[in-house]
């Protein structure tokens, strides 16, 4: 029996035996059978009898329900899950590679290299053409540079996003193929790699 001490992997305060305030409250066996409505100081009772906590799992409920268990194990596995929330939350890199319409070849295959390298290691990469001035009236060389890419990578990622302008850019985004780096990730952080002309965004 646990008498309701502080856990800091846990994200709500529980109020634990003698810590529930509420005059009346639902009470839910340690066999989830239900036992009705009755003062805390009763159900608390019925714990103690068992040398189990009473533990206010639902204070926002009219009245609030409580559970008789032990304290220990369910504060152990509100932890874990917290813990297994915070891995799926872990983000993968997004690595941008910058194309210009006058790119030439061997520029285009050193940087093609370092998205192809990136993909293996399971990040994703945004690939963008940046057009200035007069470049601006063709935008179809900037098309073209990026289909070549993605037939040229295709062994080793997938278009997640088709090609799409914003602004002077014209951006593509390219993930890695399952096998190829690893599992990715829902959210994404832009960053830079110094030898591929990219940036970092936070």
């Amino acid at each position: 029996m646990d008498g309701g001490g502080r856990d800091g992997t846990i994200e709500r305060k529980l109020r634990v035996n003698d810590k529930i305030r509420a005059r009346e409250i639902r009470v839910i066996g340690s066999d989830g059978a239900q036992l009705g409505i009755m003062p805390p100081e009763q159900a608390l009772r019925l714990a103690q009898e068992m040398f189990l906590d009473l533990v206010e799992v639902s204070p926002e409920a009219v009245p609030p329900v409580c559970r008789i268990l032990d304290y220990g194990k369910y504060r152990y596995q509100l932890n874990k899950k917290a813990q297994e929330a915070k891995k799926k939350q872990k983000t993968i890199q997004v690595k941008e590679v910058k194309f210009r319409p006058k790119t030439d070849e061997h520029d285009y295959e050193f940087k093609r290299n370092n998205i192809v390298r990136f993909l293996g290691k399971g990040k994703k990469v945004k690939a963008t053409v940046i057009f200035r001035g007069r470049e601006n009236m063709h935008r179809d060389i900037g098309y073209r540079i990026l289909r070549r890419l993605r037939d040229e990578v295709a062994d080793h990622g997938a278009v997640e996003a088709e090609p799409r302008q914003e602004g002077p850019f014209l951006e593509m985004i390219l993930a890695p193929k399952k096998g190829t780096g690893g599992a990715t990730a829902p959210a994404a952080s832009v960053s830079t790699d110094a030898g591929s002309g990219t940036r970092r965004r936070s």
